[in-house]
C-alpha cells in the first residue's frame, strides 16, 4: 500500500533528449529544428538552406505530447 501511494506522488522526470531538441516559447508554442539538415544539401538552393536555419512550430497535438514529456 505504501509503495502505491509513493508512486502516485512522484514527479515525472524531464526527458533530456526531448529538452535538447525542442524549445517552448513564452506563449506556449513548441518549436523544433527543420528536417533535412545533415546531407544532400548541395542540390538545395541557398535560399532554401537559409530558410531552414529557422525554428519551426510543431503541430498542436505533437506539441501537447512534447510538453507532457518535458513536465
Amino acid at each position: 500500500m505504501i509503495s502505491y501511494v509513493f508512486d502516485y506522488f512522484m514527479k515525472s522526470k524531464t526527458r533530456k533528449a526531448i529538452s535538447k531538441r525542442f524549445k517552448i516559447t513564452k506563449t506556449g508554442k513548441v518549436l523544433r529544428r527543420p528536417t533535412g539538415q545533415n546531407h544532400l544539401r548541395a542540390k538545395k538552393s541557398g535560399n532554401a538552406i537559409r530558410q531552414s536555419r529557422k525554428w519551426v512550430e510543431t503541430s498542436k497535438w505533437e506539441g501537447k505530447k512534447i510538453k507532457k514529456l518535458l513536465s
